[in-house]
């Protein structure tokens, strides 16, 4: 809901405030006095481009607030959440125009996009001026309008979330096939590297084992040289090292009793002589170890040869890479394995899913074909009251693939001037009789539709009497669930509202005019009203209609 509206040096307004009230407000005034200059503000907080050639005063910008409770208001809440922008019960919403010619916007003090106002305040008013009614030609809202008034709202929401549901579940599969396409195109090169790796079955760092076991065996005879060099001079020389160390600690061991210092130098040539026959007999086990077998020196050539053609093939450097990227290509495969059962899963909850949305859809389609009737009968009726006497209201539907909103395709037709002709309504109302039209559909459903505030700019054009009458009864009645704010010339319509604005010129001290706009008390407002009815200079019938309007 609008709590107040402030216009600064905007156009040929210097300072403008509006505090409307939660019903209908009716605004008057002379022709020329200001009220579409309003309504351009307005427009500006809406998300509208400007140009300083609205700046009165060059040397100032031009701001325009709206002040918003949205208390209430679940929707505009997400919508602020989704924008990530901080949420507040009173939302203002700011429009700056510098006198360069740069426009800015805010929304609680931060600062936003046009195309971010424009989303968010489509939630907080709703301006219907002549010849820009969108929402007619919104299949969701004639959608909404029609479930709005066949008590249908609740079945559309079940519809709706199982068509969610049916859409994520629809996504999910598609992905997965396009996943499961992608690995099939691989599967067979992938199972070729995997087959490979397979056969040459590595175990963990063989391929550096084997390569040092070949070089190893390349140089077989000067080991066992070597080895045997170092085993004759410790035990199988003429004077084998050990041998002698042992005669030694014997020898040692006889004198330690006269001299039992050496006792521990004794100790040591016996160890050493231990530490020797240890080493002697590792030196006849390693030279035991070195293979000459050019049976096995071909094998093993063969298991580095496989396992560098490997290792060049898939840019590995060890044989524990390898073992990793054959454990990856099995996770992959089976894989493609997984998918395929997951796939099968997901296409059969896809078709439930289907079949008890279509089934969903069709008695949703079937509860809103029992309403069209009366429903197009009751806008038939207002439009007589409405000074749309020749004009016939009628509602298409047109069974489609599922929507969000169904599984119809919803058109509402006019045929303007009984010509047995019905065309698309956007193509054959005018801009007033859109208007009517739309405040018609809007009454009708003003009670189970959430809707923001609603401004309608001089609906009642090209109508008086009791037309225009009827359309100030539907606008007021529209206001007992959805604030209201008119712009009107018709007496009727101004006397229905719950607070009356007047929109004048006025001039300051310096001659130059400027938009003011005030609150009527009940004694102006019949004055107003009475002027409206007989000029400026209202006759006694004028004023006693007057009060008789703003009485009724």
């Amino acid at each position: 809901m609008l709590q107040k509206l402030v216009i600064n040096n905007y156009a040929i307004i210097d300072h403008l405030a509006m505090e409307p009230d939660p019903n209908l407000n009716t605004v008057t005034g002379e022709t020329g006095a200001g009220k579409s200059i309003i309504l351009g503000a307005l427009s500006l907080i809406l998300g509208e481009r400007a140009d300083t050639s609205v700046l009165i005063n060059k040397n100032e910008k031009s701001v325009i607030e709206g002040y918003f409770d949205v208390s209430k208001n679940e929707v505009f809440k997400k919508a602020l959440d989704r924008a990530e922008l901080d949420y507040d019960a009173q939302c203002i919403i700011r429009r700056e125009i510098a006198t360069s010619g740069k426009s800015r916007a805010y929304v609680n003090d931060t600062p936003v996009t046009l195309g971010v106002l424009n989303s968010l305040t489509s939630l907080l008013v709703d301006l219907h001026q002549q010849f820009d009614h969108l929402a007619l030609e919104d299949d969701n809202f004639q959608m909404e309008a029609l479930d709005a008034v066949g008590n249908n709202v609740a079945l559309a929401e079940n519809y709706r979330q199982l068509f969610y549901q049916h859409k994520k579940i629809k996504q999910k599969l598609a992905d997965n096939r396009e996943r499961q396409s992608q690995w099939q195109k691989d599967a067979d090169y992938k199972q070729y590297l995997l087959d490979e790796l397979v056969q040459a079955a590595f175990r963990e760092d063989e391929i550096e084992q084997s390569e040092q076991q070949l070089k190893q065996m390349a140089h077989a005879e000067r080991i066992i040289s070597v080895l045997q060099g170092a085993r004759m001079v410790l035990d199988e020389g003429e004077q084998p090292l050990v041998n002698e160390l042992k005669r030694i600690g014997q020898q040692m061991q006889g004198i330690t009793d006269l001299m039992p210092e050496l006792k521990p130098l004794h100790e040591r040539i016996t160890s050493v002589w231990a530490e020797l026959k240890d080493i002697t007999n590792e030196l006849e086990e390693e030279e035991g170890r070195v293979i000459l077998d050019p049976a096995v020196m071909d094998e093993l050539q063969q298991k580095v040869d496989i396992g560098y053609k490997l290792l060049k093939k898939h840019g590995a450097r060890t044989t524990g890479e390898l073992l990793a990227i054959k454990a990856k290509l099995e996770d992959e495969l089976k894989a493609t394995l997984d998918i395929n059962e997951s796939i099968d899963r997901l296409a059969k909850e896809e078709g439930a899913l289907y079949s008890q949305l279509m089934k969903e859809g069709e008695k949703l389609s079937a509860e809103r074909k029992k309403v069209i009737k009366p429903f197009a009968g009751r806008i038939n009726e207002l439009l007589v009251l409405v000074g749309m006497p020749n004009a016939k209201f009628d509602i298409r539907v047109e069974k489609v693939a599922p929507t969000t909103h169904g599984i119809d395709q919803i058109h509402f037709m006019l045929d303007a001037n009984k010509s047995g002709q019905f065309q698309l309504l956007q193509k054959a109302a005018s801009g007033g009789e859109m208007s009517r039209i739309m405040l018609c559909i809007k009454s009708l459903t003003a009670k189970a539709l959430h809707m923001p505030t609603l401004i309608f700019d001089e609906v009642d054009t090209g109508i008086s009497g009791e037309a225009a009458r009827q359309v100030g009864v539907l606008l007021r009645d529209l206001s007992q669930y959805h604030q209201v704010i008119c712009i009107t010339h018709q007496p009727q319509v101004a006397a229905k509202g719950s607070r009356h604005f007047y929109v004048f010129k006025e001039a300051d001290k310096n001659g130059r005019l400027s938009t003011q706009v005030r609150v009527l008390k009940q004694g102006e407002r019949v004055l107003a009203i009475a002027k409206m009815i007989g000029g400026e200079q209202p006759s006694e019938a004028a004023m006693a209609n007057a009060k008789e309007l703003v009485g009724a």
